[in-house]
């Protein structure tokens, strides 16, 4: 069988990659990140972690990383609808797309960030990006993934994956979000979920194999995850058993495990919203069980008011010593004057698994199974 003849477009990408390596750049595109005004308080730490590493690789005398930045491209007009432009050329190149749907520190709403992300997505597009990668570390509407039990409710997680690919983006990214099975929602477009179990393992470290210490799930929800860590860290774990009587309010009818002999808890979960579901777990916890001490860690804190006043009322009643949050979600002032609060960076991961898909090397490598 004679082999087929290569054409001349064939020729001249196959010149182009290997002019690419020669030069040490990503057959991808020149590196660029864009960001909308709520995501941009992360994307300048992203970018300062990248130029770092450029710098490095330069006192290696190798050619580097070059990352251009387009900084706060959204804005409004006097009507409020959302306006883009772009004060570089982004034609040819590698664009990552990094928006904070969720901004508590702004007046901006979930509904008006998205709206920008989709407007800076089609830019990109339409002005000759190669490839638009979203960076959208909390996925709002994630928790609409299906209609709750006989509500006339659509599937609104599906319906903002459809706009986010009709926008242009060809690849997304984003971390811990309510469902893994969200990737179904984005069909053959490449969806990297950054899982927070490595960042948890690695923040409870000191726990490792402690005989007194037990990981919660606030719900069964939550089961899988927690037990991933706990069996990375040798520690045995408990459920709690919860359901909803209206939005927003839970009621934890009981804490399924073995607590006997357990004097430290730590409970994990992907978010924080009104709180009620920490309130709940942790007062039974501290009422009903031995335990004398309380950790809780989340990878997104809505920042909302009720959820402040009742972690308050926890740390100084319920012996709840440390809320560890991430910044997937600027954090407001009001919550980052809580003395127990602590704020994890995540600009390193993200700046990491930024370099991985603008050189295509694999970003699986940075998952841990949750089995």
């Amino acid at each position: 069988m004679t082999d087929l003849p290569v054409t001349k477009r064939e020729r001249e990408a196959e010149a182009t990659e290997k002019r690419a390596v020669a030069e040490e750049r990503s057959p991808r595109g020149d590196l660029m990140i864009a960001s909308c005004r709520s995501g941009l308080p992360l994307a300048r730490r992203i970018v300062e972690r990248l130029r770092v590493r450029e710098e490095a690789e330069r006192g290696d005398g190798e050619r580097g990383t070059e990352v251009g930045f387009l900084e706060g491209i959204d804005t409004q007009f006097s009507d409020t609808e959302t306006v883009v432009r772009l004060d570089a050329d982004v034609s040819g190149k590698d664009v990552f797309l990094l928006q904070a749907l969720y901004d508590p520190t702004s007046e901006r709403g979930i509904d008006e960030n998205y709206m920008a992300f989709f407007t800076a997505a089609r830019a990109c597009r339409e002005w000759g990006a190669n490839h638009v990668t979203a960076i959208l570390p909390y996925l709002a509407y994630a928790r609409q993934d299906k209609p709750s039990l006989s509500r006339r409710e659509p599937t609104t997680a599906k319906l903002t994956a459809d706009f986010a690919i009709a926008a242009g983006i060809d690849r997304l990214i984003t971390w811990h979000p309510h469902l893994r099975q969200i990737h179904g929602f984005y069909g053959g477009t490449p969806l990297h979920v950054l899982d927070a179990l490595g960042f948890f393992v690695e923040a409870y470290r000191e726990y490792d194999g402690r005989e007194d210490v037990i990981m919660v799930a606030p719900d069964a929800g939550a089961t899988k995850f927690v037990m991933a860590c706990g069996r990375a860290l040798d520690l045995s774990c408990a459920v709690g058993s919860k359901y909803r009587p209206r939005p927003e309010e839970a009621v934890l009818t009981d804490v399924m495990g073995d607590t006997a002999g357990k004097r430290v808890a730590i409970v994990i979960d992907d978010m924080i919203s009104s709180g009620g579901t920490a309130e709940a777990l942790i007062q039974k916890l501290i009422e009903e069980t031995e335990i004398e001490e309380v950790h809780l860690g989340v990878s997104h804190n809505l920042c909302l008011p009720a959820a402040r006043e009742r972690l308050e009322e926890l740390h100084q009643a319920y012996h709840l010593q440390e809320v560890m949050v991430t910044n997937t979600i600027p954090q407001t002032e009001a919550f980052r004057s809580l003395p127990f609060l602590d704020v994890r960076d995540l600009s390193d991961v993200l700046a990491d698994v930024i370099l991985r898909v603008h050189h295509n090397r694999p970003v699986s490598e940075m998952y841990q199974r949750i089995e």
